[in-house]
């Protein structure tokens, strides 16, 4: 990883090119964040900085975690993230990092936690089919076969009713479509998990196309 920046989503619009072409775009509000602590390879084994997003009252934080803010010289913040990166020579704490670290064009991964659903059965969870709804079938809605017979037990990662959403989830290859550095805004084309006002990743893309 090169660099990465924390956000929080604000929705989904649309922008038009100069073509006239619809575009859809999610809304990130990115920045500004703060580096909060530095690592590296000699004195901990590895290279991250740590990064703080989102303003809080220090009432509302634990005093250790207020001191860890007073001794880095930022303001208090709401959520703090650590980044392993391949470099961080370029990074001094109490940096202030904003929207304008991506360009427009550039392929970044989205990570944010999706919407919970709460519990589910197969079809939705996993599109399943149903069984016939007529005829005495007496079998509609049900999970359908568990597997080998005599086994005596469930099979791992088998298809199941439960719990559904609110997982981390990773969107890969999105494409900055423009950046906005004086409102802390980067558009990027297409859908970002989770609702309004959550807490997103923007990272550079591991595995960008060319």
């Amino acid at each position: 990883m090169k660099k990465a920046i924390l956000g929080k989503k604000l929705g989904m619009s649309q922008i038009f090119t100069s073509e006239g072409q619809v575009i859809p775009v999610t809304v990130i509000e990115a920045g500004p964040c703060h580096v909060i602590q530095k690592k590296n390879a000699e004195n901990d084994g590895y290279n991250a900085i740590q990064m703080g997003f989102g303003s809080v009252k220090e009432s509302h934080i634990k005093k250790p975690q207020a001191g860890h803010f007073q001794k880095a010289g930022v303001p208090v913040k709401k959520y703090v993230r650590e980044f392993r990166l391949a470099d961080v020579s370029g990074y001094e704490v109490g940096q202030e990092i904003k929207a304008d670290v991506f360009a427009e064009g550039e392929q970044v991964d989205v990570t944010a936690i999706s919407k919970g659903k709460g519990f589910a059965g197969t079809i939705k969870r996993f599109r399943q089919g149903r069984g016939p709804m007529t005829h005495g079938s007496h079998y509609h809605r049900g999970p359908g076969s568990l597997g080998a017979v005599g086994a005596s037990r469930v099979f791992k990662g088998q298809t199941l009713p439960g719990r559904m959403g609110g997982d981390k989830v990773t969107v890969q290859n999105l494409k900055v479509v423009k950046v906005d550095a004086e409102r802390n805004l980067i558009l990027v084309k297409g859908a970002v998990p989770g609702p309004r006002g959550g807490l997103v990743t923007i990272k550079n893309a591991v595995k960008a196309k060319r």
